[in-house]
């Protein structure tokens, strides 16, 4: 199934808002109904496309004539990613920027093809999964033509080696679809991000992908050991060993590239037994300071759980961390809301609860039993579907996130509210800005925001402004511009200047050893080269 060309997910999962929360938007922010509905699938037509005969010819020879597809459906289908501005984009039919094509390669030597055929015709090549960016990272720049790299057909699990718990993956397969294969064998890989149903193992590893559980089972990147990468240039093979001392490790050069430097043909994970028994529990803080305070303590002294998550006070009281109960009924003093989870044997879980709850008791938590932790498990991948539905009542919702030292986060968290508030105030759409504490590390954690405001007449106009202060008031403030999105065109130059000159001249060499022609995403993660 094909996601949802103008949204997100699946579309028989789309619902509307409640009348409840449309008057809350109404009467809070001063949202109104959109002026007219999204543009029609069928009404949407992309440029002529640009490649050459010949170019066309030789793709169709790397992959196969059923392969190389060029038609309007297919090319809307592969425009953009999922950032609210891309969404509002294409639901105005605004499609200039299809791709010219899209094409499907079935193994590792036919994406070397397809490069030594883009690299000799001189189209552009963007590595496609699962359509998932919200950062602009399929949106290349500075190319005349250019080709989606689709993956969908390296959908196997290639080995799975039980002694040293690790499997090998090619880069088309869904989250779901990596869960249920290992799941055959009694394994998981543990790694749930919100875009869990829809995001490939390709783009996790191209993005530094970090999941609900990352409390438990680390970041993506934590559980890469090894991974093949197609370049122009032909193969690496990285990762021969859990660990080395054998020089720099190249992996990690591959790992958050974004398609940059080459393309990810197959990724070997570490993969643990499924658990047995898995509990999720909700907790109160009177404080975001408080709650923090009691993350921190975790983090640093253990026991860690497998999920640690907190909301601050706007987004406990709106009821955000549970989609499914947006506007309900939580009080005004909710304080903040925590949620825990544990997986494990049964004896495993016990233990460490127990552990956990003598720790967060001594924080000043107040425990609030299963029920919190049941529903935010139950709908946690549902938020992006309320975006959509937002955005069908008229409202703007978009998403951002940072990660700085335990020392650096209230700074940083009143840096960005501000920036963002005093922006779209000042644009005359006052928003509600929410944040939650999504992954925790001894040394800092990340910040998660979420921005609701109403649309104005050019919501993307709108909201650029507003995402420029974002990013600079999260530098300023001693944050990285991503901690799991990625960089994409929309932090581009922000991650130029967190990496500094040398750090993106040292980018850039690799970048023309691996890719001379410049045809692999040209403009994402890095600025154009100063002649």
């Amino acid at each position: 199934m094909d996601m949802l060309w103008s949204g997100w997910g699946d579309p028989a999962k789309a619902a509307p808002l409640p009348e409840e929360v449309v008057g809350l938007l109404r009467d809070l922010l001063g949202v109104r109904p959109a002026d007219a509905p999204p543009t029609a699938l069928a009404a949407v037509e992309p440029r002529a496309s640009r490649l050459t005969g010949e170019a066309r010819a030789a793709l169709e020879a790397a992959v196969g004539e059923a392969h190389v597809r060029g038609d309007d459906e297919t090319r809307v289908r592969h425009t953009r990613g999922k950032s609210t501005p891309d969404l509002l984009r294409i639901r105005a039919g605004e499609v200039g920027d299809a791709p010219d094509a899209v094409v499907l390669p079935a193994d590792h030597d036919e994406v070397l093809a397809v490069l030594a055929a883009c690299t000799e015709h001189r189209v552009a090549v963007v590595p496609f999964g699962g359509g998932t960016s919200v950062v602009g990272g399929l949106a290349p720049q500075g190319h005349d033509a250019f080709v989606a790299l689709d993956l969908r057909r390296m959908n196997r699990l290639v080995a799975l080696d039980e002694v040293s718990r690790t499997a090998t993956l090619q880069p088309g397969l869904r989250g779901p679809e990596v869960e249920a294969l290992l799941a055959e064998r009694g394994y998981t890989l543990g790694h749930f991000p919100q875009s869990f149903e829809w995001a490939t193992v390709g783009g996790f590893a191209a993005a530094r992908s970090s999941g609900q559980a990352s409390a438990g089972f680390g970041r993506f990147d934590d559980m890469v050991t090894a991974l093949q990468v197609a370049t122009p240039r032909g193969t690496l093979d990285l990762g021969r060993a859990p660990r080395s001392a054998a020089g720099p490790d190249l992996r990690q050069l591959v790992l958050g590239s974004e398609g940059a430097f080459g393309v990810i043909t197959s990724v070997t994970v570490r993969i643990h037994p499924t658990a047995a028994t898995k509990v999720y529990e909700g907790w109160r803080f009177p404080s975001f300071a408080q709650g923090q305070a009691a993350l921190r303590t975790l983090a640093q002294d253990g026991p860690m759980p497998t999920v640690l998550r907190l909301s601050d006070e706007t987004e406990t009281m709106i009821g955000l961390a549970k989609p499914d109960a947006i506007g309900g009924s939580l009080p005004s003093d909710a304080g903040c809301l925590a949620i825990v989870g544990y997986e494990g044997t049964a004896d495993e879980v016990a233990h460490r609860k127990a552990r956990v709850h003598t720790a967060l008791g001594a924080a000043g938590g107040e425990p609030l039993g299963e029920d919190p932790g049941t529903g935010w498990a139950h709908g946690r991948y549902n938020a992006p579907y309320l975006r959509d539905a937002l955005l069908d009542a008229g409202a703007f919702a978009e998403t951002l996130e940072t990660a700085a030292f335990w020392s650096d986060i209230p700074a940083l968290y009143d840096a960005v509210r501000t920036a963002l508030t005093q922006s779209l105030t000042d644009a005359g759409t006052p928003p509600l800005v929410m944040c939650h504490v999504s992954h925790v590390y001894p040394a800092g954690a990340s910040l998660y925001f979420t921005v609701v405001s109403a649309q104005g007449k050019d919501p993307v106009a709108h909201w650029a402004p507003a995402k420029r202060a974002a990013n600079d008031a999260i530098l300023a403030a001693g944050g990285t511009i991503s901690h799991h999105h990625g960089v994409g065109t929309d932090h581009r130059d922000w991650y130029a200047r967190e990496i500094g000159p040398l750090g993106v001249e040292v980018l850039h060499a690799v970048k023309d050893r691996l890719d001379p022609a410049g045809i692999l995403n040209p403009g994402i993660l890095l600025p154009p080269p100063a002649r």
